[in-house]
């Protein structure tokens, strides 16, 4: 019996993921509340006539061979007031001579006290307390990975969120965090991250909302991804996304023989080509990090090519000049790329083609140097927009420019 019941706390340890110790409390808790329940009395002749009073009843399990005792306490007192829960010095003194006033005496009781009634009180009683801890182990286990990511599987779709099941517990993803493109069908497994827990009361489940679009899912996968993260060689400084189309992600290295685009991108892209892979084919560009402002905000806008960047850092914006032909590039389709970039860095981008700049008198507000007639045959000649077509930006980025660098 007392070998079926430690087998018994063992299964539910590893099934319910909470701890043995933890159990076994609470199953002597159970057992104390159950043989207390039975041991109840009532004063019928004293002038609290029918009160409830109870005596100090207590459980010890053997956390080794899964035995229990019983014990009736008492508390030793000069003078008693409750004679089911005090014991007067001198009666304590004929148990045992060391007795002291406040000391506890235990008596033993019998086993076969325990009724078929205090059995199921116990059983009731172990039965709600390990629903509470089942529960509290959710909250902490899920609080602890708030940021991280997860799999589950999709349990049910419903018009405002998706039901995702973690194994234990369920966990809500709303519609506001879904990728519009992706069709959630019931039963596939999908990684998401977790976004937030709330404790409820004791007698209800923790309510776990879960994420496919926060910035951090680009992040927690190239940890996961680049050894070199991990090592604490590369870093990620900042992410900027539009779920389910492209991010941007500014990444430094601390150690000069390591370059951080390449760590992330792996031998002939398989690291970045796995992350792609684990978003849909959400596209990713990797930016390096600069300390500079203006450096930084030039590199968040590649693929495009920049003449000059003017940052104010106190007011958190920029001008950025480019190039006539680059003014498309350097927005983006629907100005996804300046808007990106924009994020990635926080500050606020204004772009203007050299024309513009130079009709504005931008440049002689700037002091700056007219070296830039050739702007357009000298950066063909570099190879960029050859470069650009082959890694498909052509398609997307190159269209007609908008006037005066607005979103189109």
């Amino acid at each position: 019996m007392n070998k079926e019941l430690l087998e018994a706390i063992a299964l539910i340890e590893k099934e319910k993921n909470i701890d043995r110790e933890i159990l076994l409390t609470a199953l002597e808790d159970s057992l104390t509340a159950a043989y207390s329940k039975s041991f109840d009395k009532s004063d019928k002749n004293g002038d609290r006539k029918g009160e409830k009073r109870a005596e100090n009843i207590r459980v010890i399990l053997d956390r080794e061979t899964g035995d229990y005792r019983i014990f009736r306490e008492k508390t030793v007192v000069e003078e008693i007031q409750n004679p089911l829960t005090e014991i007067l010095l001198d009666d304590a003194r004929k148990l045992s001579p060391v007795y002291q006033p406040g000391d506890v005496v235990r008596e033993e009781l019998p086993l076969n006290s325990f009724s078929r009634v205090t059995a199921q009180n116990a059983k009731n009683n172990f039965r709600t307390k390990l629903l509470e801890e089942e529960r509290r182990s959710v909250f902490e286990r899920y609080n602890s990975k708030l940021g991280q990511i997860v799999t589950g599987i999709v349990q049910r779709r419903m018009e405002e969120r998706t039901i995702i099941n973690l194994g234990n517990t369920d966990a809500i993803l709303p519609k506001s965090e879904q990728i519009e493109t992706e069709n959630y069908r019931n039963n596939e497994r999908i990684k998401v991250l977790v976004l937030k827990v709330e404790a409820r009361a004791p007698k209800k489940e923790p309510v776990i909302t879960v994420s496919r679009t926060h910035p951090d899912m680009v992040r927690r996968f190239f940890e996961a991804e680049v050894p070199e993260i991990k090592q604490g060689l590369v870093e990620i400084k900042a992410v900027a996304r539009e779920a389910g189309s492209r991010s941007k992600m500014a990444v430094v290295s601390y150690d000069e023989a390591v370059d951080p685009i390449g760590a992330c991108v792996g031998l002939n892209g398989t690291r970045v080509n796995a992350v792609v892979d684990e978003l849909g084919g959400e596209k990713i560009d990797l930016v390096e990090w600069r300390d500079h402002p203006a450096e930084f905000i030039e590199n968040a806008l590649k693929p495009a090519k920049v003449i000059v960047v003017l940052a104010d850092e106190e007011d958190k914006t920029a001008q950025v000049i480019v190039p006539d032909f680059q003014l498309s590039l350097a927005i983006g389709r629907a100005g996804q790329n300046v808007r990106l970039a924009a994020r990635l860095t926080g500050f606020k981008i204004d772009i203007k083609s050299e024309t513009e700049a130079r009709e504005s008198g931008l440049f002689d507000e700037i002091g700056y140097i007219d070296d830039y007639e050739d702007n357009g045959e000298e950066y063909y000649e570099e190879g960029y927009e050859e470069e650009y077509v082959e890694e498909g930006y052509e398609e997307e980025y190159v269209e007609e420019p908008a006037e005066n660098g607005a979103e189109r």
